[in-house]
């Protein structure tokens, strides 16, 4: 099955990664942090795939660190389960707000909501355009995460006409922007066939790739939009007896051994232990007047088996 290349949002820049599926934590849950701590955050976390899980991690680690209070709570990539942790977080007395949204179409409603209230909310994965009603943001370029595994697939297409298949996250968020910026840079002898929904859901991934291979046996590539679903794809193509080259992102120890070992041609590093330490540092030091860069970007890297041993941590 064939369907058209995701339009991106346009109300609210690139940022960083990830993406998402159901469970997690009620806003009852509470992170690390000290009680007489300087301060008290509410995080907003969009689930609990390995991304959502390490960045949780990562936040606790530095609100620890900074004898800070953070209460964490989980949208269940639910954007009506996010604007609810956000009400009952503001509800609580948080001082600040770190919001990993699951939706940027319903984002403004968010950021509405923590600015009626007097509440600062800092932005991880995506950025408002109006950054008047937002404290900070720590972003990654998603599209150009995408548009780094489609340079890959052109490099080593040498010319040659080849299928492309795509293999996406859940809608809303970080997923489209990146399945774009894969699209968008797609050189022309590389032809688009097919574009699966996978959830962020390595079953959902596996189901994707069972349909996209019986459709297309002759299938040269495809871009899956996490590891996670990327290694359940993998299984599906060899057991087709499909030669698929497989770009995804994350930078996981698991994504980094199976780049090593072949299984996946490529993968660009996005570390959710950076951005959560970065995103606690940047907000705390922007509650306080400091001279932080109010929109702080997050490195992100190509990695193949030329230069995996060069990759970041990917979780604290």
């Amino acid at each position: 099955m064939t369907s058209s290349p995701r339009s991106v949002p346009g109300r609210l820049a690139a940022a960083a990664a990830l993406a998402a599926l159901v469970a997690g934590c009620s806003p009852a849950d509470s992170g690390t942090g000290g009680d007489d701590g300087s301060a008290t955050i509410g995080f907003v976390n969009g689930a609990d795939t390995v991304f959502h899980t390490c960045l949780r991690k990562a936040m606790e680690q530095s609100a620890r660190s900074r004898n800070v209070h953070l209460v964490v709570a989980d949208s269940r990539q639910s954007p009506v389960t996010e604007l609810a942790n956000i009400e009952d977080l503001i509800a609580r007395g948080v001082d600040a707000l770190i919001v990993q949204t699951v939706d940027v179409n319903t984002l403004d409603v968010d950021v509405a909501k923590a600015r009626a209230a007097g509440v600062p909310i800092f932005l991880t994965s995506v950025n408002a355009d109006d950054l008047s009603g937002v404290l900070g943001a720590v972003v990654v370029d998603l599209g150009r995460l995408g548009a780094l595994d489609a340079g890959w697939v052109e490099r080593d297409a040498a010319g040659r006409n080849v299928k492309v298949g795509v293999i996406a996250g859940a809608p809303g968020a970080a997923s489209d922007l990146m399945v774009a910026g894969f699209e968008q840079a797609l050189p022309a002898n590389a032809k688009l066939v097919s574009d699966l929904p996978g959830l962020f859901d390595p079953a959902k991934a596996r189901e994707s790739a069972g349909d996209m291979i019986e459709a297309y046996p002759d299938l040269d590539y495809a871009f899956v939009a996490n590891e996670e679903m990327a290694l359940s794809a993998r299984q599906v193509f060899d057991a087709a007896g499909a030669d698929v080259k497989i770009v995804t992102v994350n930078g996981t120890d698991e994504g980094l051994a199976a780049v090593k070992d072949g299984r996946l041609s490529a993968t660009v590093a996005n570390s959710a232990a950076d951005l959560g330490k970065l995103a606690v540092r940047n907000a705390l030091g922007l509650m306080a007047g400091e001279a932080v860069e109010k929109v702080a970007s997050a490195p992100i890297r190509l990695i193949t088996r030329g230069n995996v041993e060069e990759a970041p941590a990917y979780c604290s």
